[in-house]
């Protein structure tokens, strides 16, 4: 591949199309995040950069997606820059756990499904609370410590041990 195809397919590699101010119309979570998906309602959320909605398949009693209003690939696609957008989302979620009259922050799982295992391919955090309540295929499918889900703590650590390690 050369030329402009090879560019589109490292974008596209990327999570953002070339061109378009990172905005995929085929991706859902890019029109939920514009307001272009009527029948999703967007959370007050303090950061322009990071829209935040209810999970349609609620895992657990408050479950969120926090997702970035430019199209990103999942989290496999981050590097050590996006720390700092991680913990951005982070934040958002628990903001929006403590406007939803949440506050035992010990009893919240936050983290993404690690590729192959996303059913959209744009970069969204669950937020999910309380994990103690969520049900046997909730905890089977937001498991921590499985090769499916990882939790943003444990994102974070391995996107700064690859800084440390290059």
């Amino acid at each position: 591949m050369a030329g402009p195809e090879a560019a589109g397919a490292a974008a596209a590699a990327e999570g953002s199309e070339a061109g378009n101010g990172g905005y995929d119309g085929k991706c859902v979570f890019c029109r939920i995040a514009r307001r272009e998906e009527p029948g999703t309602a967007l959370l007050p959320c303090e950061d322009e950069d990071l829209a935040c909605f209810r999970d349609i398949k609620p895992g657990a009693p408050h479950h969120y997606l926090v997702v970035p209003v430019k199209h990103m690939g999942n989290c496999k696609t981050l590097k050590t820059e996006h720390i700092p957008l991680v913990k951005r989302m982070m934040e958002v979620g628990k903001a929006i756990l403590q406007k939803n009259n949440f506050n035992d922050f010990n009893d919240v799982r936050m983290g993404f499904h690690w590729p192959p295992f996303c059913s959209i391919a744009h970069l969204h955090l669950h937020v999910l609370a309380p994990a103690s309540q969520m049900g046997f295929l909730s905890r089977l499918y937001y498991r921590i410590n499985s090769y499916w889900f990882i939790t943003a703590e444990q994102l974070i650590e391995r996107l700064q041990t690859e800084n440390a390690a290059s």
